[in-house]
């Protein structure tokens, strides 16, 4: 090893893991997650709606593909390339289909599908030209059981996992390693007080007996993107034994 070579490594190890992009990091699971890259290293910057503890809030909506493009630009510039991507913008209710409206429909495939396109899109090019990267997006496990009123946010959850499992085939043989979580039911202020997940008897037909934690969920994305080599187009279930 060459001294300049010593010394490019040393200021990567110094510089700690890398830079990671997390959307939807001002509340919940996207909180949690940054918070977790953090502990872990990590040069976090979040895009959300509203400002996020993270070293570099980006505020803007995840359906704005020019906005999120400036986004991930300006990132690099001020922290350097981004290395992870976690996709956690989002929102959920419940509404049964027949009284479930157009605007309604397509407004849920714009945040969690569109949105997750979009921000491949700002992102991915670099990745791909280092040939080195990780992509972790957040989807659900109605999307692989389904739920009773959860039509609309289903379709988006498992059109992601589609996605996911398209483009990890397409790009992990280019250094990028694409991946979904797919957490059950969270203690997050996405879950109102009165939500049916947080009743007694629904938290009695799961095996653990309780939601799975923020912390828990941001802990299996961290272990997706900084130990999981292995892992290309899996969808990684935390949901507490919801689905088995």
């Amino acid at each position: 090893m060459t001294a300049e070579t010593a010394r490019t490594a040393e200021t990567a190890r110094a510089a700690g893991p890398g830079v990671a992009l997390v959307t939807g990091a001002a509340s919940g699971i996207g909180a949690a997650v940054a918070r977790r890259l953090q502990a872990a290293g990590w040069r976090v910057a979040g895009y959300d709606l509203r400002p996020s503890s993270t070293d570099v809030s980006v505020t803007g909506d995840v359906t704005d593909a020019v906005a999120l493009a400036a986004a991930a630009a300006a990132v690099t510039d001020e922290l350097g390339p981004i290395r992870a991507l976690v996709t956690a913008a989002g929102y959920y209710e419940m509404v049964p289909f027949d009284q479930l409206s157009l605007a309604q429909w397509d407004r849920m495939l714009a945040v969690h599908l569109g949105g997750l396109a979009a921000t491949l899109r700002a992102v991915l090019p670099g990745m791909l030209a280092r040939r080195d990267g990780r992509v972790v997006a957040i989807s659900s496990e109605l999307a692989v059981g389904g739920g009773d009123g959860d039509a609309h946010y289903a379709a988006a959850k498992g059109a992601i996992l589609g996605l996911v499992r398209s483009l990890a085939a397409e790009v992990a043989s280019q250094g990028v390693l694409v991946n979904s979580v797919a957490p059950g039911p969270t203690d997050t202020p996405l879950l109102e007080p009165a939500s049916p997940w947080r009743a007694p008897d629904y938290l009695a037909t799961l095996p653990v007996g309780r939601l799975a934690s923020p912390a828990e969920i941001a802990e299996t994305v961290r272990f997706v993107i900084e130990e999981g080599s292995f892992l290309v187009g899996e969808i990684v279930s935390v949901n507490s034994g919801a689905v088995i």
